[in-house]
């Protein structure tokens, strides 16, 4: 099993500049780094292979980001530019050699209404549409593409990995997967150890959050229920911290971080990949 950071950690969104980081983030114990990119055409991509391939790290996930001007199920606008910056997302990963980009694909973060009906079935059969053309795209580069169920607070369409299997069993494709995240399980799901059986090889990427997006293990995630689950199905994906530090403010705005929980980027990172680890290692499926 990999255990990786977030690049969100150091950068609201990875760029050129932020290359050095990669052997900081190696140092402090991360065995691939997951990079969240807002702005892929703008990446020196041989410099950044370069600097994963020096430290060792190979198939690092790539992390799409959804303002509002990326939404599937938005205006026409909105659609493309979804569409267009997803398709530079797969690009990405292909030219990096990464075999999975993962975030909500599906619309952008914090729209949040209450829709009839009618509406929620057009949105449903719109994002499916364009989400079976994009994994025809992602299926020929050999990247799949892991959606992210997230919170009530962060969006109304996709919140349960119940729900991510009814939109992936509509889309058909092998190259669609589950990116389940503890900390909106913790919110959102019934049982999150009984959810992620239920979903089984469906699950492609998994972020470690803490329930208070602070260090795992200091939280009120299930751990030890949860990695007895994913060892169950036989997961063998990456599981990568995903946390939010406050003097990030554009990041920490958007998650509503209005509390430090942690004393350092370092920190988090060395006390939390050891704690995630040693909980890997000592939990066996029931």
């Amino acid at each position: 099993m990999r255990f990786g950071l977030n690049s969100f950690l150091v950068s609201s969104s990875f760029s050129t500049a932020d290359i050095p980081w990669i052997k900081v983030l190696k140092a402090w114990g991360a065995d691939f780094v997951e990079l969240a990119v807002l702005h892929p055409e703008e990446l020196d991509v041989s410099a950044l292979s370069r600097a994963l391939g020096d430290a060792g790290m190979e198939n690092n996930p790539v992390c799409g980001m959804f303002p509002p001007q990326h939404d599937l199920r938005g205006d026409a606008t909105q659609q493309k530019s979804c569409l267009d910056y997803t398709r530079r997302l797969i690009d990405l990963a292909a030219a990096l050699g990464s075999k999975t980009v993962a975030g909500p694909f599906y619309s952008c973060v914090g729209r949040c209404h209450l829709h009839t009906k009618d509406e929620k079935r057009a949105q449903f059969a719109m994002v499916a549409g364009h989400l079976r053309t994009l994994c025809g795209e992602a299926e020929k580069v050999g990247v799949n593409i892991a959606i992210e169920p997230l919170n009530r607070f962060e969006t109304d369409f996709i919140n349960t990995l119940a729900q991510a299997r009814r939109l992936i069993e509509a889309v058909g494709s092998p190259a669609l997967k589950i990116h389940a995240d503890t900390f909106h399980m913790h919110i959102e799901e019934d049982h999150s150890a009984t959810t992620v059986r239920e979903a089984g090889a469906l699950i492609g990427h998994v972020h470690a959050s803490a329930s208070h997006r602070g260090i795992p293990g200091r939280d009120q995630v299930d751990w030890t229920g949860v990695f007895q689950a994913l060892r169950e199905i036989n997961y063998s994906g990456d599981i990568a911290i995903e946390t939010f530090p406050m003097d990030n403010t554009t990041i920490a705005r958007a998650a509503s971080i209005w509390i430090q929980r942690y004393d350092s980027a370092e920190q988090v990172s060395r006390e939390g990949l050891r704690f995630l680890r040693n909980t890997w290692n000592s939990s066996s499926p029931q």
